[in-house]
């Protein structure tokens, strides 16, 4: 336990702090004392207590991690709080006047505090433990807690208030009142309603049918009940329950967060724009709280980072002499030995993403952000001139190429353009436009003469490989052929065209599958002959050593005729390669690419081409497991690899790192002030809805700008920048970002059993999960068995049992001792990570028995988890061991997380009968083997299938491949990807939308069933499924007929 001493000596240990401050933002999760005259609220991590008259706040808490979601309980004793001290969150509490602060639950997983009893003996809490989400009971006198409501692994309940008038439980059991929270505007099956259940009669009452959101009740003393409500505008507001209807009490254009009433009633305490507000029930009027803190601001503080192991970029000097490279965002100029390193003074943190070298050797040009977007810039690397800015668009101008004699350079502005620079003038000017995406790009680049760019663009969702003509401004596709071809490069010989493809098959929707390296001959070429290499020994050498050179390529020549049959492969036929460039000396030509052919290992490798030689492929050592950035000066070849660069020997097939080293400071509010701004811009540039749903978002930007300067840690981030993207009412986004400033030392690990263990005599063994660590034939455990030791240690009735297997790090073996009938007995096992899984295979189980007893075993029943490779094996092996003996086939989709492979789940049940085939005298098959679309499909979805889940739906309706039971699907659907920022956060980019053949917004319309079942909270706590029933049923009258 850890001693908090008590008011008087924490505000002591206040006096040293750096001053006060009443303009305070970021109090978060209020609670108020049952007089409501005192607030505790999380701030900095920490809990903190204040009068609501004089505002005063003292810390009551300084432990390691964040402190959160503090309530007070109805006899005014005790702040129950939820700690972060071991990385994970477990339950605290600790006297209101101060004192010890003690640990009630011990689970490696997420316990979040919810509410307390109203005999101020327990609290109740939300846990994953048992479940997806499920909401707990624990004395507080410690012990192991209770599960309130059932075992069912989706029932998902949280936000659990008791009601002292009714004895009934208030509570919500939907992502969108819990995770999802922060997303405003959400109309769709599954918002969250004001619901309660009484335990003692048996009783479940439905209060709001809003198809928005209701959420979040807090009940004072006599039964009144207050709650969230976006029903007025939009907006999270202030709502009771008048004469039983729904009544506004607030009316404001921000959102609120976070309600809770006093015990005793009369005063409501909030979360709005980023501050405590009061309301008064009596005058129905709501004012801010004027809290003053007494803290030290260190977010302005600078800190020290090393470039050591965080070069994102880099470039080499023509005279190779010099190194340019980035860090953290930070420009940077060195020697080619790294020794001698200088950060370039740019006068701000904005973020720079590249760096070239200018042919002048001193000048760099660069792009770094402005308002969010990355825009074109110059400096003296000598630091003799200053930053010159040569762009100031509100797009990203990224992929900055230069030509050979870098006198030009090429590069991509925002969604649909490409462009050029001279690099003597500094004029940009647009050369195509076309869509190419605002990220997930190839490069551009140049022919060798400079003649032509090289670029990608778009054409039904995959890239085709263009060339522009610059001095004549035409444009030809050179491939479009529907299938990717990325990463373009030019050969030095001007010959050929080098690229990456899966050609075999698109990269929508899953990506480029196992591409390969393959060259385009521009011309008709042929392959030299050794008769004329053999002529060539016996000419004289009449050249005149005095006369220069024509320096002057050769024009390029490209003859379009059937060009794609001249496509060539090179390198191997396996694993997945991805091109990096192609070098030239003389006839010799390496091609550098990253490849998991050996060991399933990405690594730096070679194919060389020489005239007369057959194709050699090398691995360059000491490149494993990295992304790889080439550049080169002259005969020098250099690679970034792991955040650090190399020189690259081709010869000896090795690369030696440059180990550079360069402390350089920033500071962290800077840092996230930036960070604010190009993660705005990321989605203004990308998101998938040019009309934002209906969003001003530039709007949006503004109020949300507002309260940067107050952003006292990462913590705050996170909120501010996922409040900001919940306005767009969308699924798939979110801002996620660790920070060492967040570090904690301690961590614990829950190491599992398998063993079940019963709910009301936490001791007992109920039962064991099939294929968990219990389930052994060595393993012996009976229903009623007691658990009295773990590892020698005798367990205490009145401990968490989760305290015994809850440790520092997962133990490989363990030894339980149980007690059956007076006898002793142990068991060995070794413990898992988690049982997630597990439980869930138990709901499948439960299922395939049910289908299979109701139609003596004439339905196959497949359940997908998610729509990725590995269940998409899970389904096939299903419909191998099932579908060929049986009459019908139900696919369940409930409760599906998405992923992406429904072409590939939809292909499978498309199939159909075409011919027969035989042995002689044996027996006749039908082809397809699986022609699932012979039999009767029920595709069952409810509320919770999102994502690839529906867009497998909504194909499977436009295709009639049967009929869908259930409920409407989630309103969950936008492909997505993400853009790292400066400190490595993510920021994910719903940038592809997903519409049906007639247009509609699946996103915002979901999958309706062809029949509706709802399974109620009621079902659910009762073991009952009426869908998967209506689904046993529709088969069963198909098959009957």
């Amino acid at each position: 336990m850890k001693s908090i001493v008590g008011f008087l000596l924490v505000a002591g240990f206040c006096l040293n702090t750096y001053g006060q401050e009443s303009d305070t933002y970021f109090l978060s999760q209020p609670c108020l004392t049952p007089d409501g005259k005192k607030v505790v609220f999380s701030f900095e991590g920490d809990l903190w207590i204040a009068g609501v008259q004089d505002g005063i706040a003292t810390r009551i808490t300084a432990m390691q991690g964040y402190e959160t979601g503090a309530k007070i309980s109805p006899d005014g004793k005790w702040v129950a709080f939820t700690g972060r001290q071991y990385g994970n969150s477990d339950i605290y509490i600790m006297p209101v006047a101060g004192g010890d602060v003690k640990q009630l639950t011990w689970y490696s997983g997420a316990d979040e505090v919810s509410s307390w009893s109203w005999d101020s003996k327990s609290i109740y809490f939300t846990s994953s433990r048992l479940s997806r989400l499920s909401s707990y009971k624990v004395s507080i006198d410690g012990g192991t807690a209770k599960q309130v409501f059932g075992d069912n692994f989706f029932l998902y309940d949280h936000n659990v208030a008791e009601n002292p008038a009714t004895g009934e439980l208030f509570f919500n059991d939907t992502w969108e009142s819990a995770n999802q929270s922060q997303r405003k505007r959400y109309k769709g099956p599954f918002n969250p309603d004001i619901q309660s259940y009484n335990p003692a009669t048996k009783k479940y009452k439905r209060y709001t049918d809003w198809q928005g959101k209701d959420f979040g009740a807090t009940i004072d003393k006599n039964g009144n009940i207050y709650f969230i409500s976006d029903e007025g505008n939009g907006q999270y507001n202030l709502y009771t329950f008048e004469k039983d209807k729904k009544a506004a009490l607030t009316s404001y254009a921000s959102s609120i967060k976070n309600p809770n009433v006093n015990a005793a009633g009369g005063k409501i305490v909030f979360e709005k724009d980023y501050r405590l507000w009061l309301y008064d029930v009596a005058s129905k009027k709501a004012d801010q709280l004027q809290i003053t803190i007494s803290r030290n601001n260190v977010l302005p503080k600078e800190k020290d980072f090393d470039v050591r192991n965080n070069i994102s970029a880099f470039d080499v000097s023509p005279d190779g002499k010099k190194l340019a490279f980035v860090s953290r965002g930070e420009l940077f100029v060195s020697d080619a030995e790294g020794k001698f390193i200088m950060e370039m003074q740019r006068g701000s943190a904005e973020r720079v993403s590249e760096v070239k070298w200018l042919s002048d050797n001193k000048t760099l040009l660069f792009n770094q952000t402005l308002d969010g977007y990355l825009n074109l810039y110059t400096i003296a690397a000598d630091g003799s001139a200053a930053i010159k800015q040569l762009t100031a668009d509100k797009r990203n101008n990224r992929s900055v190429i230069l030509n050979g004699r870098k006198t030009m350079a090429v590069y991509l502005s925002g969604r649909d353009e490409v462009r050029i620079v001279d690099l003597k003038s500094f004029e940009s000017k647009t050369i195509v436009k076309d869509e190419i995406w605002g990220f997930q790009n190839s490069d551009p680049g140049f022919s060798p003469d400079g003649a032509y760019v090289l670029f990608t663009a778009v054409r039904n969702f995959e890239q085709d490989i263009f060339i522009h003509n610059i001095k004549q401004n035409t444009t030809t596709d050179l491939t479009n052929t529907a299938i990717t071809e990325a990463s373009p490069v030019w050969s030095p010989d001007s010959k050929y065209i080098y690229f990456t493809s899966s050609r075999l098959q698109p990269s929508y929707p899953r990506g480029l599958q196992d591409p390969r390296i393959y060259r385009l001959p521009l011309q008709k070429l042929d392959l030299p002959y050794k008769m004329d290499k053999y002529n060539e020994l016996f000419k004289d050498d009449k050249s005149d050593s005095t006369k220069k050179k024509d320096s002057v390529s050769e024009a390029i020549k490209i003859d379009a005729d059937r060009i794609l049959d001249r496509i060539e492969q090179i390198g191997p036929s396996f694993g997945a390669q991805y091109l990096v460039t192609v070098l030239q000396d003389g006839d010799k030509t390496n091609v550098l690419y990253v490849s998991n052919h050996i060991d399933d290992k990405n690594a730096l490798y070679k194919t060389v081409l020489q005239p007369f030689e057959s194709p050699k492929t090398e691995k360059i050592n000491g490149t494993d497991n990295s992304d790889v950035a080439f550049a080169k000066s002259n005969d020098k070849n250099f690679v970034l690899l792991n955040g650090n660069i190399h020189k690259l020997n081709l010869d000896q097939n090795k690369v030696d790192v440059i180990s550079a080293t360069f402390t350089f400071r920033r500071n962290l509010s800077a840092e996230f002030n930036q960070m604010f701004s190009e993660a705005w811009a990321d989605m203004q540039e990308n998101y998938y809805d040019e009309n934002f749903h209906g969003l001003d978002w530039n709007k949006t930007k503004t109020y949300y700008k507002q309260f940067l300067p107050y952003v006292n840690n990462r913590s705050d981030l996170r909120v501010l920048l996922n409040d900001m993207l919940g306005e767009l009412n969308s699924s798939h986004q979110g801002f996620s970002s660790f920070g060492d400033d967040e570090n904690i030392a301690l961590k614990n690990t829950t190491m599992e059993t398998g063993i079940i263990f019963n709910n009301s005599d936490p001791y007992k063994v109920s039962y064991v999960l099939r294929q968990s660590a219990s389930d052994k034939s060595s393993i012996d455990l009976k229903p009623g068995d007691e658990l009295v030791s773990v590892n020698g240690e005798m367990v205490d009735a009145n401990t968490d049992r989760y305290y015994y297997f809850t440790k520092p790090s997962l133990d490989k073996e363990l030894k339980l001792t149980f007690k059956r009938n007076g006898q002793s007995f142990d068991i060995k096992l070794h413990p898992q990570q988690s049982i997630s899984n597990d439980l869930y295979n138990r709901w499948i189980d439960n299922n395939q028995q049910r289908v299979d007893e109701r139609s003596n075993k004439r339905i196959a029943y497949s359940y997908m988890k998610n729509m990725g490779d590995g269940e998409l094996e899970h389904f096939i092996i299903d419909m191998t061991e099932q579908l060929t003996n049986r009459d019908a086939l139900i696919l369940d989709l409930r409760y599906n997380t998405g992923g992406n492979v429904h072409d590939d789940v939809l292909r499978f049940l498309s199939q159909r009968s075409y011919l027969q085939w035989k042995y002689r005298e044996g027996q006749l098959t039908k082809q397809s083997n699986f022609a699932a679309s012979d039999k009767p499909i029920v595709l069952l979805v409810n509320e919770q299938s999102l994502s690839d889940a529906e867009m497998t739906a909504q194909g499977f309706k436009a295709l009639k491949l049967g009929k869908i039971i259930g409920n409407e699907t989630y309103h969950w659907i936008i492909f997505t990807s993400g853009a790292g920022l400066v400190d490595g956060s993510f920021i994910r980019l719903p940038s592809w939308g997903c519409y049906t053949l007639d247009g509609k917004d699946i996103e915002m319309n979901g999958v309706q069933p062809d029949i509706k079942i709802i399974n109620s909270f009621e079902d659910k706590l009762n073991g009952r499924d009426p869908q998967l029933d209506a689904a046993i049923d529709e088969i069963l009258k198909q098959i009957r007929k």
